[in-house]
């Protein structure tokens, strides 16, 4: 059958155009996907990552809960605009331990992804509670309540950390044990500004940007 022919008869028969169709996406998606499925350094953390703390991983939790993830993204290209203004690119075994990616895809505020260590625990926590008191001309909305608010207040630190570490996270059975305990008396506040202050410190002298 000619070229011609066989175009014809694809377009005449309705269920043969749709299984080619499907046919043709199927191969063009597993060719995305299978290179990612044995690349090693996608599954191995980089010298410096480790897994959140208790304190860390709730207020990693909090950040998501209070859509943070929506106007931050948490992921620097290999471009020269954006590693001389928010630091060394983004590499895959930083990410390792964060269910879900927090990547994101639009920038109404700066990446975030180097900006643990940047600013000091008290300028974190004024910003939270009102942008405009360190940057004035800030759009950020405010988050006052989490001051108020306990960090563990449902008591279920310790069962999101053993969820975890099913998946594969390196926790031990002391560090789900003493979850609850190292959240007492803390505020959401608190996580949130423990969790920022863990991004992006896992690069360091002994990593190959």
């Amino acid at each position: 059958m000619s070229g011609i022919g066989l175009h014809k008869k694809l377009e005449e028969n309705t269920g043969l155009l749709i299984f080619g169709i499907l046919f043709v996406s199927s191969i063009g998606g597993l060719a995305q996907v299978m290179p990612s499925l044995f690349q090693e350094s996608l599954r191995t953390a980089t010298e410096n990552t480790t897994v959140y703390s208790p304190l860390e991983q709730m207020g990693r939790d909090i950040y998501m809960r209070e859509g943070c993830s929506l106007c931050h993204s948490q992921q620097i290209r290999p471009l020269l605009a954006e590693v001389e203004r928010y630091g060394p690119y983004s590499r895959a075994g930083e990410f390792v331990y964060d269910r879900p990616f927090l990547w994101g895809s639009k920038r109404t505020g700066p990446d975030l992804h180097r900006v643990g260590g940047k600013y000091s625990d008290e300028w974190h926590r004024l910003h939270l509670i009102n942008p405009r008191d360190v940057v004035p001309k800030s759009i950020m909305p405010a988050y006052p309540w989490l001051a108020e608010r306990e960090a563990n207040a449902n008591g279920d630190i310790g069962r999101r950390l053993a969820a975890l570490q099913k998946l594969g996270h390196p926790y031990d059975a002391e560090d789900i044990a003493t979850a609850d305990a190292a959240l007492e008396g803390k505020t959401e506040l608190d996580a949130v500004v423990a969790y920022l202050q863990k991004l992006g410190t896992a690069y360091g002298p002994g990593d190959k940007p």
